[in-house]
């Protein structure tokens, strides 16, 4: 699809007060194919307290007369309101004017195709009622010929979607997390065991983290609907530090940007056993002891360059 012919999704992105780390999303943002030809909505969240003010206004002064895209706008909050709810209100809002978005926060770099790979997804499949959103970032698998397949489920770094997709997100997690218990799907929405995502539920639903994710991917997978995900790595997340909003949640994972484009011309495929057992192995290393978390982090990335079984 040539970038001449392509419908450009408004991008939204979301920030709060990582100036460092913003500088860098908008830069390689701007670096890509198609940000000239993109609006850019910036939805900045006010500080929790006096102290934080100075860093949100270094935030929001990145945007002051910023090139490189067709429009800028800036929206501020006085108070704050959380990155859930300020992800959950700003999507919400972009799509009553429009009929797609394209998504980001401040801590995800992204690769020069990845907006063409999301405007070229949202319009192929714009009205696949099977595919609820379009996902940026990959995990490392052994199958390059797969440049893209279908995952039960929404993801959330480095993500697109449509009106018809967010009309399906339920923000209450209790329930949410019953149906998925009731259903006996428990297992399946763990990916096996991999990843304790009921129990993610249950939390939001108790009051002890606050994640608009969690209830997006169950949201979707309880609808039975798919994400079109990348096969390769055009998001990287440089956000796990000490003013990371949820620092240890997942670890550093650093790979490097996919630096071609990824052709979607053919029918993705569902996700393979195998490439599921890949899915499983990236999730469980963020459930294990960080030092063993690091070592098994570093051969999965590195020891298989000898070969397939190095």
């Amino acid at each position: 699809m040539k970038a001449a012919l392509m419908e450009f999704a408004p991008i939204v992105l979301f920030v709060y007060k990582r100036p460092e780390e913003t500088r860098r999303t908008l830069e390689a943002l701007r670096a890509n194919e198609g940000a000239e030809q993109s609006e850019l909505f910036v939805f900045s969240d006010g500080p929790k307290n006096p102290g934080e003010k100075a860093q949100v206004e270094a935030v929001r002064a990145l945007f002051d007369r910023l090139p490189g895209f067709a429009r800028v706008t800036l929206r501020t909050s006085e108070t704050n309101k959380g990155l859930a709810r300020s992800v959950i209100d700003g999507v919400t809002e972009i799509l009553k004017e429009n009929d797609r978005v394209i998504v980001l926060e401040d801590d995800l770099v992204t690769a020069r195709y990845f907006l063409r790979f999301m405007n070229e997804a949202l319009e192929k499949y714009r009205d696949d009622d099977r595919i609820c959103c379009v996902h940026g970032f990959a995990y490392p698998t052994e199958h390059p010929e797969i440049p893209c397949f279908l995952r039960r489920g929404a993801d959330c770094w480095g993500w697109a979607t449509w009106h018809r997709g967010w009309a399906l997100f339920r923000p209450d997690a209790r329930q949410l997390h019953d149906e998925i218990v009731e259903k006996k799907l428990r297992r399946t929405f763990d990916r096996d065991g991999a990843f304790p995502y009921t129990k993610m539920l249950r939390d939001q639903a108790d009051g002890r983290i606050d994640s608009w994710a969690v209830r997006w991917y169950a949201s979707a997978f309880l609808a039975e609907k798919y994400t079109l995900q990348s096969n390769r790595m055009l998001v990287e997340n440089i956000g796990f530090g000490g003013a990371a909003t949820h620092y240890g949640v997942r670890g550093k994972y650093r790979i490097a940007l996919d630096p071609d484009p990824v052709d979607i011309s053919a029918e993705p495929p569902f996700e393979t056993e195998e490439l599921k057992r890949e899915h499983q192995h990236f999730l469980r290393l963020e459930t294990i002891p960080p030092a063993r978390r690091i070592f098994l982090k570093l051969k999965l990335i590195f020891g298989r360059i000898g070969g397939k079984n190095a």
